[in-house]
């Protein structure tokens, strides 16, 4: 101790220190102010680097693609030709018919399987016996391949031996040429979506619907509610923002629907979207445009437009939504 002072006293620093406060002290003050603040940007930054790396990047480099005349074999040459592709596509009729397919597709396949994933949840959420068993099995057709989805639904609405016509002709209907005609071909591609992701859908309803406060529907039944009346003033409502969540999806999902019609018209070396393009989507266009006509400018510009329709049903959402809550 007399050391120590008599060395202070002198002007020289204890061992281990280096000023008032001592290096160390600072140095691992400074470790723990860094460890705070930049643990959490550590933590994420694997996922910002993998969403540059192939989101951002392939976004940014197809917007530019889109403005150059490219072709397949020559991807290294590109001809600046600024927005001549997107006035081209205004005019296309071929990306009208893809648009309208898209939306009619997306609507038929969309709102009953949302309604069915809903009802299905429903079921689900009351106590029954082997109720694992059943919600396993409702993943079974997300698990499923689209490949093999669409060969079989394929086959199951096959003109001459599908199953589909079989069951028709057994009461009485004619045979439906369900690839050749526009309505017919949409409604089987948009079987195969509905039975793809109808239970993955009431899986997250199942999920938001048992986060419900069973107090909600005890105070509802001694009110006298019905268990109908329970469903559409207590469960729609303590769900809603998985509804709008799963609706969200399944238009994306809708927007880039490419698997099911492919196959469905069978196979990339057959006619994308039928004969007519009566089942023609805008995923299909861009195929067609980029890997058949080997256009790979156009092929982006229409990946652009699928990307600014996002967009702008987004931006559309969300003023109806300002809208309401001011009139309210």
């Amino acid at each position: 101790m007399a050391t120590s002072t008599t060395k202070a006293l002198a002007g020289e620093e204890p061992p281990g220190r280096t000023g008032a406060e001592g290096t160390p002290r600072r140095r691992g003050a400074l470790l723990h102010r860094l460890d705070i603040k930049g643990a959490p940007y550590v933590f994420v930054a694997p996922f910002f680097v993998v969403f540059a790396a192939f989101s951002f990047y392939p976004l940014v480099y197809t917007s530019w693609i889109s403005l150059h005349d490219v072709e397949l074999a020559t991807l290294d040459v590109m001809e600046w030709v600024a927005f001549d592709n997107y006035v081209e596509l205004w005019g296309d009729s071929r990306f009208w018919n893809a648009l309208r397919n898209t939306i009619t597709i997306g609507v038929i396949s969309t709102v009953p399987q949302l309604m069915m994933a809903l009802g299905l949840a429903h079921l689900l959420n009351y106590r029954m016996r082997a109720s694992l068993f059943f919600r396993v099995a409702s993943l079974v057709p997300y698990a499923t391949s689209v490949a093999a989805a669409a060969l079989v639904f394929t086959m199951i609405f096959e003109r001459d031996f599908g199953m589909i016509n079989w069951a028709l002709g057994t009461v009485g209907i004619d045979a439906v040429n369900w690839e050749a005609d526009k309505w017919p071909a949409q409604v089987a591609i948009s079987t195969i979506v509905i039975w793809r992701w109808t239970g993955y859908n009431a899986l997250l309803y199942l999920a938001a619907m048992q986060a419900i406060p069973a107090d909600r529907y005890e105070a509802a039944s001694l009110d006298g509610a019905s268990r109908w009346q329970q469903f559409t003033h207590v469960t729609v409502p303590g769900i809603r923002s998985t509804i709008v969540f799963t609706i969200v999806l399944s238009t994306i999902g809708a927007t880039q629907l490419f698997g099911e019609p492919l196959i469905f018209g069978q196979g990339p070396n057959g006619i994308t979207g039928g004969a007519d393009n009566q089942y023609q989507t805008l995923g299909l266009l861009l195929y067609e445009e980029g890997w058949k006509n080997y256009q790979m400018g156009r092929s982006a510009t229409v990946a652009w437009a699928m990307f600014m329709l996002l967009v702008l049903a987004f931006v559309a959402q969300r003023l109806i939504k300002r809208l309401r809550s001011r009139t309210s």
